[in-house]
């Protein structure tokens, strides 16, 4: 399996950590480069609520989603907030390929 590994950023709501970890360890162990969220502000990362602290978060998140060749989207339940949603149209204008952890209805 060693070669040129698909790199992946997860994207989705911070409250869904756990699904985070399992699906970040899931996507590794298949061959891929995962980035993820720096904090999970939803989850009891409270810096995230600092001054220009989700801001910066968010553009950031962005910047990832740039070195990626696709995003997967943490949408438990089907759920998909705002912040991913920002995510998954800025992937889709840059080309980037979408897949979901549950499937769309």
């Amino acid at each position: 399996m060693v070669g040129k590994y698909k790199v992946i950023t997860l994207c989705g709501s911070t409250k869904f950590k756990d699904d985070f970890i399992r699906e970040q360890k899931r996507l590794s162990l298949e061959g891929n480069i995962v980035i993820s969220v720096g904090l999970f502000g939803h989850s009891g990362d409270d810096e995230v609520w600092n001054d220009n602290v989700k801001e910066m978060l968010d553009d950031m998140h962005k910047r990832k989603i740039d070195m990626a060749d696709e995003i997967f989207v943490i949408n438990k339940n089907g759920y998909i907030g705002s912040s991913t949603k920002s995510e998954i149209e800025y992937a889709l204008k840059n080309n980037k390929k979408v897949n979901y952890m549950e499937p769309q209805k």
